[in-house]
């Protein structure tokens, strides 16, 4: 009879303990230990692909054969991008997202396009039912090869894969399925770290390419301990606000590709549509004659777009000025007001200051410093910027406007979208090609400058 006893495990990196303590020693910590059931009976390694696996042996570097990773169409070009060309066979994706963000109905919708391949839909929290209502919502119920399994235990998984021999594998979600190695209930630490650990050796064993969905926990991080975020090859945000109709995906963490992509969908009755040009989508609004609005040129991966930055600047009702930035960093707008006072000569130290990156987003390019003090700067004298000039430049804390990378794409991107001006670095003017471009350009070095350019 199998032995089993009481740990208490670390939810952040997996670390056990025979006793409870408040700070962990492996990762620092607090308050991260759990009590669990586990079991000690010994477990029997097996393969799940039916055949007799064939231990490695070490191969000198220079023996190691280089070929190109063969990836799995998605057909959707946003998650083809985020992924870095498709689902590469062998990987192991994490889906993470808040709850009723639309992470099943990406998935599904996704797999409903696949032709010439079969799926295998393994659901632990709705029935095929309602997989069924859902994908005659979406209009795309004719797919002949999507299987649909209602099942948390693994091991009945594996019988299920061996039937079907599915070409791609989507669990929903990692957080319901449990393995009868291990006596805690499902969701819990070691079930989770177990099934995981288990469907990546079957994915490198059989070249199964893997799709789990995972919940996310009221900090935002995915659920579970975070050695699963080890195990993954892939592991994709899907972020949004339920009240709003646009959805963001996010590549946090890729072996097989760039981390800096992002994918954007709307949100419709019918499901997820992509949206192939963002500019588009995040200048829908008319500001002209707005003060506090500003558009700059930015680039998250390899996709350049159009932003718009709204800046609200207001005398401090109380003592302390407030400072507020949703979609920016606030130490870094804290950096870029410091630097509007010491250079600039523009008092803002009894002025509440709110800044937010419309559509949703989160911008880490430091590129669009130009246009969040223009936006600042437009709505402290209540001088509205004109419609047809966007900004790009990253401000240094000596009030000199620094050049940004890949400028010929961001230029290109505001002259397709109408624009008549782009003020940019005047050091980004060196090399550059401008036979093509019809769009006016101002180069500037200085803030000063920038200001006079944007402000006459």
């Amino acid at each position: 009879m199998a032995k089993t006893k009481s740990l208490y495990v670390c939810t952040e990196c997996g670390a056990d303990s025979p006793k409870w303590v408040g700070k962990c020693p492996a990762c620092g910590s607090w308050n991260t230990y759990v009590e669990e059931v586990v079991s000690k009976s010994p477990t029997v390694a097996r393969s799940y692909t039916g055949a007799e696996t064939i231990k490695p042996k070490p191969q000198r570097l220079n023996e190691i054969t280089m070929s190109n990773e063969e990836r799995l169409d998605m057909c959707d070009e946003e998650l083809n991008r985020v992924l870095g060309g498709g689902m590469v066979l062998g990987s192991l994706v994490l889906l993470g997202g808040e709850p009723g963000i639309g992470k099943s109905t990406l998935l599904l919708q996704t797999v409903l396009k696949i032709k010439g391949k079969r799926v295998l839909y393994v659901s632990g929290e709705e029935s095929a039912r309602q997989l069924k209502m859902r994908a005659e919502r979406l209009g795309m119920n004719d797919q002949q090869e999507l299987y649909i399994v209602c099942e948390t235990s693994l091991e009945e998984v594996f019988i299920h894969v061996q039937n079907v021999q599915p070409d791609l594998l989507i669990i929903d979600s990692i957080q319901t399925i449990s393995t009868e190695t291990v006596e805690s209930s499902p969701g819990s630490v070691s079930q989770v770290r177990e099934c995981s650990a288990t469907l990546l050796k079957f994915a490198k064993e059989s070249g199964t390419p893997t799709l789990l969905i995972g919940h996310i926990n009221k900090e935002g991080s995915i659920a579970g301990p975070k050695v699963l975020e080890h195990i993954v090859d892939t592991v994709l945000q899907f972020e949004g606000d339920q009240h709003y109709m646009y959805r963001i995906l996010r590549s946090i963490k890729n072996r097989f590709g760039s981390t800096a992509e992002l994918g954007i969908y709307e949100m419709r009755a019918d499901g997820l549509r992509e949206v192939s040009n963002p500019s588009e989508l995040l200048l829908t609004q008319n500001h002209e004659g707005l003060s506090g609005v500003s558009i700059a040129a930015a680039i998250e991966g390899v996709r350049p777009f159009l932003i718009e930055t709204q800046a609200l600047v207001s005398t401090a009702v109380y003592g302390t000025p407030q400072r507020s930035a949703t979609g920016f960093d606030l130490r870094r707008m804290n950096m870029l007001l410091a630097v509007l006072e010491k250079r600039a000569g523009f008092k803002l130290v009894q002025k509440d200051v709110f800044l937010n990156i419309a559509g949703g987003l989160k911008v880490n390019d430091p590129a669009i410093d130009l246009s969040v003090i223009s936006a600042v700067l437009s709505s402290n004298l209540d001088v509205a910027v004109e419609r047809l000039v966007c900004a790009t430049g990253e401000v240094g804390l000596s009030g000199e406007i620094r050049p940004v990378n890949r400028i010929e794409q961001r230029i290109l991107e505001a002259q397709k979208l109408g624009f008549n001006r782009i003020i940019l670095p005047a050091d980004n003017l060196k090399g550059l090609d401008l036979k093509k471009i019809t769009i006016e350009t101002v180069p500037v070095k200085k803030v000063e400058e920038a200001f006079r350019a944007m402000f006459g």
